[in-house]
């Protein structure tokens, strides 16, 4: 562990020498002398009085550098047939082009820009388009349910929306237009102006006293030389406001600012992920979530990579080797996906005949994060892949990884079941309630000590009392996790599920996440998750949805039962565990998370609705069926 401790112990001996190392791989218009300030913002300030610029961070001198023609974005497009490769110059061109036709829309620094979009490259120009002039840019999910978008509408108040006509899924198109104007005629607040993309799969009905056609303004826009230069902006300035997946009510909106964030974003490139610039680095993601802001866009054009765009899925586009194809295909040295991704692959290719058609050398470490990686699927995935797993952990609220191997700084012994040690920045701890420390090993509450580290959140979106009742109220000098958890002696992190996620059966505290592991140890199980439901008797009793792998033909209830032994086994009677249900799928939002929620609401009969971040409403359908079968 000699890297990664002495990096560490350098940040705890002196966290703001630390950062201000960090700080100068960064251009800046004006250099922070400051490099904290505790009195300012709900918990303190990061690089209070630098100015920077995030879009030419990320672009513009990359060019000046002499590397214009050097890939930017790799984009690829299984469902549309598509391949682009797009260079930093090309990408400049576009996006001060694009940044051009916001101003004369009036869109002015610290206005908001909601953009609502695919992922094509034009969602990556929109991005760096608003943080080139300082506009503030929200990303909801292309295709997010017209109400679910109007709350987003509403507490942001674009003055502008960026969109597309259209977004591809396997089998089908999804219209974006009549979800985007349905969202704004439910919203009070009235957005100015729509700029739409047109995709060639279909066009978008125009509404000439509000929206505006896409090409047509950049094509002027670049007829008239027009092309905006980077605007001068405070690090503290927030760069976009990105809305919890779990929101629901008045949206929780989490504010990211420009200089921390690609303080630590930049650093991350190196010292986690062990990429170079130059080399093609792929996070199989979508913008709107957290991982593809952060390593889609920013981290990767930072660091000078080239970025993989892959609009696509898993398995289905067309096959279980898709991941394979792109790996081989763009040279990509480290990828990122969710565990869910590789289950689904798992589940359809088990012995992963279709990577044999692949060469998939030059990639050098996989990363998970998203949910839980499950001891099973790391194990397998080291199997078949032959280079090591790295699960690590983060929040949407963080913005860069809690925790994590920090490949950079020298791989540590990997331990399924956990993303290693805490980063850099992190002052990870387990509590009780009453906020005192447990002993090593005890399951209690992660949370992280005051200040978080530059790319946290400063704040939520005009709600800073709500930052605090959220976030660090109920441990005082700390921010709350909401995830329970373990350290070990040797300093890892085991992460046990959300605090919610800790069922009370006959007043024993039980994890879900810890019987999820010993359920998805079984052979024939591709991917499983455990909830509590309501017990009259001990309160709550556990019960296992299970899918299994391809091919497995054996009665579903014999494996039922093998499952309820083995968690019986490996954890006793104390788990309870009796009700264990083979289903064909799990419901996931789109971001490939397990809407546990969602399921105990329904096994618990309370009433329930559909999320809007959810990939397939059917899916919650065929739970239901499957609970009232068994009379659950």
């Amino acid at each position: 562990m000699s890297g990664y401790r002495q990096t560490y112990d350098q940040w705890r001996a002196d966290p703001q020498a630390f950062w201000a190392q960090a700080a100068r791989e960064i251009s800046w218009i004006k250099a922070p002398e400051r490099i904290f300030d505790p009195e300012a913002g709900v918990y303190g300030r990061w690089f209070p009085d630098a100015r920077v610029n995030a879009c030419y961070n990320a672009v513009d001198r990359h060019v000046e550098a002499g590397l214009g023609d050097l890939p930017a974005i790799y984009y690829d497009s299984p469902v549309t047939a598509t391949k682009r490769t797009i260079t930093y110059g090309a990408l400049l061109d576009e996006t001060a082009a694009l940044a051009a036709v916001l101003q004369d829309l009036g869109v002015v620094a610290g206005d908001r820009v909601l953009i609502y979009m695919p992922m094509i490259p034009e969602a990556v120009v929109a991005m760096l388009a608003c943080a080139r002039i300082g506009a503030i840019h929200s990303v909801v999910f292309g295709g997010f349910a017209a109400k679910e978008l109007a709350t987003r509408i509403d507490d942001a108040e674009p003055k502008v929306i960026l969109t597309a006509s259209c977004g591809i899924e396997p089998g089908r198109i999804v219209e974006y237009k009549p979800l985007l104007d349905l969202a704004i005629g439910l919203s009070k607040a009235k957005t100015q102006s729509v700029v739409v993309f047109q995709r060639p799969q279909i066009a978008a009905r125009i509404n000439p006293e509000r929206d505006h056609d896409w090409k047509t303004l950049v094509e002027a826009a670049k007829a008239a030389g027009k092309r905006a230069p980077c605007a001068d902006l405070a690090a503290t300035d927030p760069l976009y406001i990105l809305y919890t997946s779990g929101t629901t009510g008045v949206p929780k909106g989490v504010v990211r600012d420009i200089g921390g964030y690609i303080v630590a974003l930049k650093w991350t490139m190196s010292a986690i992920y062990d990429v170079k610039p130059g080399e093609a680095y792929w996070s199989a993601s979508d913008i709107g979530w957290v991982v593809g802001h952060s390593y889609i866009v920013y981290a990767p054009l930072l660091h000078g990579c080239t970025t993989v765009l892959y609009e696509g899925k898993p398995i289905g586009t067309p096959d279980a080797g898709a991941f394979w194809r792109v790996i081989e295909e763009y040279k990509v040295r480290a990828f990122f996906t969710a565990p869910t991704a590789f289950r689904a692959v798992r589940k359809e290719d088990p012995q992963a005949a279709l990577l044999a058609k692949y060469d998939i050398s030059s990639m050098h470490t996989l990363f998970l994060a998203g949910e839980r990686a499950d001891p099973d699927t790391v194990e397998w995935a080291e199997k078949v892949l032959g280079v090591p797993v790295v699960d690590h952990w983060w929040q949407t609220e963080t913005g860069w990884a809690i925790a994590a191997n920090p490949v950079g700084l020298g791989l540590l012994p990997i331990k399924p079941g956990s993303p290693t040690v805490p980063m850099p920045g992190y002052a990870v701890e387990i509590v009780d309630e009453a906020c005192h420390p447990v002993p090593v090993g005890q399951m209690g509450s992660i949370v992280v000590k005051l200040p978080l580290p530059p790319g946290c959140l400063p704040t939520l979106y005009r709600q800073d009392e709500r930052m605090r009742e959220s976030y660090l109220k109920e441990f005082p000098g700390y921010y709350k996790t909401a995830d329970a958890g373990t350290i070990d002696a040797d300093g890892y992190l085991t992460i046990l599920g959300r605090t919610d996620d800790i069922i009370n059966v006959a007043g024993h505290r039980l994890s879900t996440g810890g019987m999820e592991e010993v359920v998805a140890s079984h052979p024939d199980v591709a991917e499983c998750a455990v909830l509590g439901i309501k017990d009259d008797i001990k309160g709550e009793q556990p019960c296992g949805f299970i899918v299994l792998k391809a091919g497995v033909t054996r009665p579903a209830a014999e494996i039922e039962r093998e499952v309820v032994k083995l968690v019986r086994d490996k954890i006793g009677p104390v788990a309870a565990f009796k009700v264990a249900l083979v289903v064909a799928r799990l419901p996931k939002t789109r971001s490939g998370k397990i809407l546990r929620g969602t399921m105990k609401k329904i096994a618990d009969h309370d009433s329930w609705a559909t999320p809007a971040t959810i990939e397939d409403p059917k899916v919650l359908d065929e739970i239901k069926e499957a609970l009232e079968a068994r009379a659950v």
